[in-house]
């Protein structure tokens, strides 16, 4: 089911994740009545060890999925310890129901895992049922609300514990 697809890491910054992030946000905007996702994100946030930012590009070597996970520790929006919050989830349409998604979510897991990390945080919304689905088949829960929309109606917080290392 690879389609010929290749999952690569690049920095945030990549003009291909430059070009993924403007198209979600265009949906996010679709989606949620004009509104975009405010969240501050800075491509620092995403350099190992401290997080990840992933792209699929499709045989033709065009960008067609993304996704990230950053660090974030006990802080006032509500994190804790230990915890690696997934970003920038993205699929393009014409790339959707390959497995893209499920495939970047499984990296990035395994990545803030093998980097320390002890859950995966994230925060969606009401307008994204396909992603809420995704991931409550991925083994994530509902969670009270935290970060950047955690006062906002729309927003669905969700967790899922990383297996403790063996030791």
């Amino acid at each position: 089911m690879s389609h010929g697809i290749n999952i690569r890491a690049v920095p945030y910054d990549h003009p291909d994740a430059a070009e993924l992030d403007a198209q979600v946000q265009v949906e996010y905007q679709q989606r949620y009545d004009g509104e975009g996702d405010a969240t501050f994100l800075d491509p620092a946030m995403f350099v190992p060890p401290n997080g990840l930012y992933l792209i699929a590009y499709d045989a033709s070597g065009a960008p067609v999925a993304s996704g990230a996970w950053r660090s974030q520790d006990k802080n006032e929006e509500g994190y804790s310890d230990g915890d690696a919050e997934v970003k920038r989830m993205y699929v393009v349409p014409r790339a959707r129901g390959l497995g893209l998604a499920r495939r970047i979510l499984a990296e990035l897991e395994a990545n803030a895992l093998a980097a320390g990390r002890s859950r995966m945080v994230l925060e969606t919304g009401d307008q994204q049922p396909e992603a809420i689905a995704l991931y409550l088949s991925s083994g994530y829960s509902m969670s009270e609300k935290f970060g950047y929309y955690r006062f906002y109606e729309s927003s669905r917080c969700m967790t899922k514990p990383l297996p403790a290392a063996a030791s």
